[in-house]
């Protein structure tokens, strides 16, 4: 499974901080990286320089072998409470479509 970090202009995308991020999203998506081929993380600021409640976004995007990609977006107030929900959420809907296959 491949993760790639893409962030936008207004973002310090650090290696330290993508290293970080990698590693947590990893690690929570570790039991279905046989299926997945990539994950695209796109990490911005709503408001840019502004200041402002839940103004921070996490779109995560994962490549499913032989399935369309899903995609779950999450805001919050800082960049980790984003990329947390975001990978709640791709877990949630990854569940979904993995429970159903062993249903068949």
């Amino acid at each position: 499974m491949k993760i790639q970090f893409n962030t936008d202009s207004s973002i310090q995308g650090s290696e330290k901080l993508k290293t970080y991020f990698t590693d947590v999203i990893s690690e929570q998506l570790r039991r279905f990286s046989d299926h997945i081929t990539r994950v695209e993380v796109h990490l911005s600021d709503v408001n840019g320089e502004k200041e402002s409640p839940n103004d921070k976004r996490c779109l995560l995007e994962a490549r499913i072998e032989g399935r369309k990609p899903i995609a779950v977006t999450s805001l919050a107030n800082t960049h980790e409470k984003a990329i947390s929900g975001a990978t709640d959420k791709i877990m949630k809907s990854l569940d979904k479509i993995f429970g159903r296959l062993k249903d068949h």
